[in-house]
Order: C-alpha cells, then structure tokens, then sequence
C-alpha cells in the first residue's frame, strides 16, 4: 500500500485512531493558524471547475467536478471578511467523524475558525505571478495546506490548491452541496486515485490558462510560463508523478509521501526520476538512503535536487496539523502517544518557520531564478532540517 500517504493506511507508523482516552467535553474550541510573513496581503477565492470530457472515475454517471482554493497576492483587502479555514459542509462532515480523531463531535469549531486572506478580495494584476500548485494527502481535504498556501501568497505567489472529489473526507460545491467519500482500498484503488488526481492537476492547468471560472482579473496574475508544484503524502507523489506527464510544471516538492503502491510496485516516476528540479522533504526513516521508492527516484532524477529530513518530526509535520493539533491539546489534552504520531516533538514554531523557509527558497530559486544559499547546506538558522546526501 502508499504507506504514508493517508489517514487510514494503518502500516507505517501514520493510522490516526481515536484517542483510548476521551477528552473533557468542551464545546467549540477554535485555532489560529501562523500569521504569514510575507509583504502583500492576501486574498482567496473557491473556484468550480467542470471537466466535462472526462467521466468521474468514482462516480460514472457524472463530469469530473473539482473545488479548488486559489491564494494570491491581493491589491487591497479592507471591506473582506476574513476566509473561514473549511467551508460549512465539510467543516460538518470532519466534526461528525472525529475530527481527524482528535476530539469529539462539537468540540471544534472548525467552521469558526478564520484565516489571514481576505474572501474574494481583488488581485494585485499589476504584474504577473508564478503560479504553484498543491495537491493534499490521500483521503485528505485541501484544507490541511491552508497555512503555507497563504504564506507563499504573501510572497508574491498564486497557489492553487486541489481537493480530489470523492476521495477528500468531503467537497462542498456552490450552493451547499457535499459529496462525500467514496469506499476505497487495495492497490487497484490506489493506482486509481494517483492516476485521477494526475488528470485533476493537469485539468485544472488546462483551466488556469484559459481563465474560465477564475476570480476576475486573476488571469492577468498568473505567469504559467513558472509554474510549481508541492504537496504533502500523496499529494507529494501527485507532485512527481504530474510533472513526469506534464512538462508545464517546472520544478516540484514532495512532502513525506512514499512512491510505491505497495513493497514491489513503483509509481513510474519512481523508476525513471525526473529531469528538472525536485525536492524531497521528509521526516526520521523517510529518505533516500532508507526508502527504496525514493532511493530508486533519487538514483535516477538528473535535474536539481534535495533531500531534507524535519528531525524530530512526523507525517503531518507537513500540514496545518503542526499548528492546529497543539492549540487544540492546550484546550482538550490530546494524549501525548497520539500528538506525537501526528507532529512528532519538533518545536512547532521552529517546524513552520523552517519549512516556510525551505519550500520558499526552492521556488525561488527555481520560478524566480533567484539562487538561495539557504538549499546549499546545512543552516544555523534551522537545525531542525538535516540535509541528507
């Protein structure tokens, strides 16, 4: 299986079960996420897209559908209300469900919760913007990139992030509708879901260039002559394997995802690598000198590339979950063996402000052409990434 690509994969250390202890009940806990450290403010808009040449391969009477969350630098935000972190009907859904086994139903407020872009703010159009995609874990709503989607915004980036319809806990769509997930197991289903979450990234370029259905004036914002692309588990290998079919994408990032379907089978970017930059983030046990799949994409990659290790972090290291799952234990006493199957026991602070360091770096250096010291090697600013060759 894709050890470590979603929530329900019980190998590997990453299954999310429901703490053996309950919380105290307590209703409506809320969270702030980082503020973002870059100079332009920033705004957000939810995008439907219909990709009406393509069937749904979980549903097959239906056009593939998306929701796509779209940050970007904004030209003013005054008069916008703040983003809330998850629309309505999924915030229900992930309540009802546990809360990603965190809490009990009620005890967060995951609809409350609002971020730092403003909603439907106008774009900055007065220049263009590379453009980065995102793509969450397996099984995982877009939601969970919030933070380092609004923070690569306010440094003068577009990102576009995708929830794969079906497979996230819940898309909600205009006008209230949820679709929820769809069962899905073995390695049959997991080629599946690689293979539609390729087509969703490559549509979704599709529609960015043509402009349809974007905020207005934001297609004047976007340079798709640079365009990245990061994600986190299996959004990290939807990374790879997108920019192995799509020359579009110019440089990628995977965060912690594996690329194998199970101990013998590949993705195939695993087994012919890449031939522009890529940089592989991972956490202790997870690199190239230790997992075959990324030893195999490693060995065989000519472009740029990087292999960095979050010491003393753990699979969702990589997501808001560094900062959300903290703030919710100062309310609800998360047990610590389940904190620490989350997040490790990196310093969450020194965790984000290390990964915003690192995934700015590389895109800067590689959209922008801007060369960063800070990929070079090792930093004292950071000593939380090991560097492994």
């Amino acid at each position: 299986m894709l050890i470590g690509l979603c929530l329900v994969v019980a190998a590997g250390g990453v299954a999310l079960a429901a703490p053996s202890v309950s919380p105290p009940v307590l209703t409506g806990v809320r969270f702030s996420l980082p503020e973002a450290t870059g100079r332009y403010p920033v705004g957000s808009a939810e995008v439907h897209l219909v990709d009406r040449e393509r069937r749904d391969p979980w549903v097959a009477d239906r056009a593939r559908e998306l929701m796509v969350g779209v940050w970007y630098p904004a030209r003013r935000t005054q008069g916008h209300p703040r983003q809330p972190y998850m629309p309505p009907g999924v915030a229900r859904v992930v309540d009802e469900s546990g809360s990603f086994g965190l809490a009990g139903p009620g005890q967060v407020d995951w609809a409350g919760v609002r971020t730092q872009a403003a909603a439907d703010a106008p774009p900055d159009d007065r220049r263009s913007r590379p453009v980065v995609l995102y793509s969450p874990g397996l099984q995982v709503s877009r939601t969970l990139g919030t933070a380092t989607a609004i923070e690569l915004a306010s440094r003068g980036y577009v990102v576009v992030a995708v929830d794969h319809t079906y497979e996230a806990p819940a898309v909600e769509f205009p006008g209230g509708r949820v679709e929820p997930q769809q069962p899905m197991s073995g390695t049959g289903d997991l080629k599946k879901m690689v293979e539609t979450r390729v087509g969703d990234t490559r549509f979704v370029l599709d529609q960015l260039a043509t402009g349809r259905g974007l905020p207005e004036r934001l297609g004047k914002a976007l340079d798709l002559e640079r365009v990245g692309m990061y994600g986190h588990s299996g959004g990290g290998a939807t990374a790879a394997e997108a920019m192995r079919v799509d020359r579009r994408i110019d440089a990628g990032i995977n965060m912690d995802g594996t690329l194998q379907y199970d101990d013998t089978d590949f993705l195939p970017v695993a087994r012919e690598g890449l031939d522009r930059p890529f940089m592989l983030m991972g956490k202790p046990g997870q690199s190239h000198l230790v997992k075959a799949s990324w030893q195999s994409f490693w060995d065989r990659s000519t472009g740029w590339k990087r292999d960095l290790s979050l010491t003393r972090g753990s699979h969702f290291s990589y997501t808001d979950a560094q900062s959300f799952v903290p703030a919710l234990d100062e309310h609800l006493d998360i047990p610590g063996p389940l904190r620490e199957q989350y997040i490790g026991t990196v310093d969450p602070v020194r965790s984000t402000a290390a990964q915003r360091a690192y995934i700015a770096a590389f895109f800067d250096q590689h959209l922008r052409q801007r060369p960063q010291e800070l990929l070079d090697g090792p930093s004292a600013a950071h000593p939380e990434v090991r560097f492994v060759d």
